[in-house]
């Protein structure tokens, strides 16, 4: 029998040609059901879709206006300021508990200054408290919250205050200012909400 040829082939080779095709099949079959499993690893679409930037039109906001946008599913919004307002950002500096904003995780380095923005006029902040993630209120009018209430986000949950800049006051349950996202201008009127690096303009 030893000596017999099997379709033509000892039967030695053909064993070995049996084994290597069966190896192969076998390969096959272990990649073939592990790539769904890899494939689940991987992030998905939308997954990708929440870190890339987002870009939002602020042509139509007027000064006094605030627009809102989402970015990772939080509200961004975005503030036209009057010069009306931000005169009224220096007469508050004294009640503000990080008014030169020194906690630096709370805006990139291009924000750390009295307006937290790349322009004076537009303000760019995450739209959520700092105490307990609740979205505060704009109450932009001169003592529409209290007497002597400068303009500002207020928080009704548990009472936080911030300024026109988003700096929190003094006794806020919230511990720091609003978080102002990375951002940069694509176009004069285009924000790119999550992109740091200027494209243009």
């Amino acid at each position: 029998m030893s000596n017999e040829l099997v379709h033509g082939y000892p039967p030695d080779l053909t064993r070995r040609r049996l084994t290597q095709a069966t190896a192969a099949v076998g390969g096959l079959a272990m990649a073939g059901a592990s790539a769904p499993f890899l494939a689940s690893l991987a992030p998905s679409e939308r997954a990708r879709a929440q870190g890339a930037p987002v870009e939002a039109s602020i042509s139509g906001v007027k000064p006094g206006e605030l627009a809102t946008f989402e970015w990772r599913g939080k509200p961004v919004w975005v503030l036209r300021r009057t010069e009306d307002m931000l005169k009224r950002l220096a007469s508050v500096a004294d009640q503000l508990a990080d008014p030169d904003s020194e906690v630096s995780s709370q805006q990139p380095k291009y924000a750390r200054n009295p307006t937290r923005s790349r322009q004076p006029e537009l303000f760019v902040a995450v739209g959520l408290c700092t105490h307990l993630g609740c979205v505060p209120g704009y109450q932009p009018a001169p003592g529409s919250l209290q007497p002597g209430w400068p303009g500002g986000f207020y928080c009704p949950c548990h009472g936080s205050k911030f300024d026109l800049a988003g700096r929190v006051y003094r006794g806020s349950p919230a511990p720091t200012n609003l978080v102002v996202p990375p951002y940069s201008f694509t176009t004069e009127n285009l924000i790119a909400i999550g992109e740091d690096e200027t494209i243009s303009g």
